[in-house]
């Protein structure tokens, strides 16, 4: 299937998906999500909008042996190959590694056959940082102008676009990029072979457990040391994260990343599935496409009343096609 296609269906979705909120006149074109990113981090040519920096991973995705019995979805039914990339919140391509305030991100894309593929980004915090594509814009022509006393302001009247910061560092700066824990922050719906369907969110729990650095060794640790780290880890084995659904319950919202369910550390889980990554991959294994979170299959739904989502995967595209543009020739 053609980029184009691709590009016209997805901003489809976001225009159905968006609901009427963002509809209006408020609602910020894929494109506009982009600018304002490379209005806060510059525009660099040939990377990402966002998450510039990161590693490309190969590796495998075992299922659970009960995975099938929550959704029909090919690769809870058979082992599959995968293409992985660990990163860096944010759109420069030197984020440091040591920063406690920066979130981390796993992709991952599930090999189904058939050129049939499936996504799951996740990010090292339960939250997104805004709850609306419009805000998304608001705060990063905040961020770009500079103004203290006007992010303060934004800050004061989205009180919930304090969470996710909150949260980074009220934790330690991870150790090692398969050192720490990552959530998918939407809901969604899984439907088995019977039709029977149940509302989880994704959690990747480290196999090796979650490792931290005090603030000291985090200083001492330079803002680029991930890439060798890991790359001494894999040396010695794989990589690996087990792959869990927290379930949902009825009543449970869907519309607002930004906020967890009740009691959502306590919640019931079933296992999914291993993830091992088993080896770093050339940058163009995964410069080639994009992970986009609306990138489902059959046996999964993502939200339908959910903005950021319906957003995520349409301004994703347009930054792979930025991206992808040949270099302008030199005057």
């Amino acid at each position: 299937m053609s980029l184009k296609f691709v590009v016209a269906g997805l901003l489809a979705a976001f225009v159905l998906a968006a609901g009427a909120e963002t509809r209006a006149q408020d609602a910020p074109r894929p494109d506009q999500l982009v600018d304002a990113l490379n209005g806060v981090f510059g525009n660099n040519p040939g990377m990402r909008a966002a998450h510039t920096k990161g590693i490309c991973l190969t590796g495998t995705f075992t299922p659970a042996a009960d995975a099938a019995s929550l959704s029909k979805a090919g690769h809870f039914a058979r082992p599959v190959p995968i293409i992985a990339r660990f990163s860096l919140g944010g759109g420069d391509p030197k984020s440091a590694d040591n920063a406690q305030d920066n979130v981390r991100g796993l992709a991952i894309r599930f090999d189904l056959g058939d050129g049939a593929s499936t996504d799951l980004v996740m990010i090292s915090a339960p939250v997104f940082f805004v709850k609306t594509p419009a805000l998304f814009v608001e705060l990063l022509q905040t961020l770009k102008s500079g103004d203290k006393d006007e992010l303060k302001a934004f800050f004061e009247a989205h009180p919930e676009s304090t969470r996710q910061n909150a949260w980074l560092t009220s934790h330690p700066v991870p150790a090692s990029y398969a050192g720490v824990g990552y959530w998918g922050v939407h809901g969604f719906t899984f439907t088995n072979a019977a039709g029977e369907t149940k509302l989880v969110k994704y959690k990747a729990i480290p196999g090796a457990g979650e490792a931290g650095l005090s603030p000291g060794e985090a200083k001492a640790k330079g803002p680029d040391f991930y890439a060798a780290e890991l790359k001494d880890r894999l040396a010695k084995g794989p990589a690996t994260f087990e792959l869990e659904a927290i379930m949902g319950k009825e009543g449970d919202q869907t519309s607002d990343p930004t906020t967890r369910w009740d009691d959502e550390d306590n919640r019931d889980t079933a296992p999914l599935g291993k993830i091992e990554i088993a080896a770093i991959a050339p940058d163009p294994t995964c410069n080639a496409f994009s992970f986009l979170p609306a990138n489902v299959t059959g046996g999964i739904a993502g939200p339908s009343d959910d903005p950021i989502f319906a957003a995520r995967s349409p301004a994703y595209v347009v930054s792979q096609i930025r991206r992808s543009a040949p270099a302008p020739a030199a005057q």
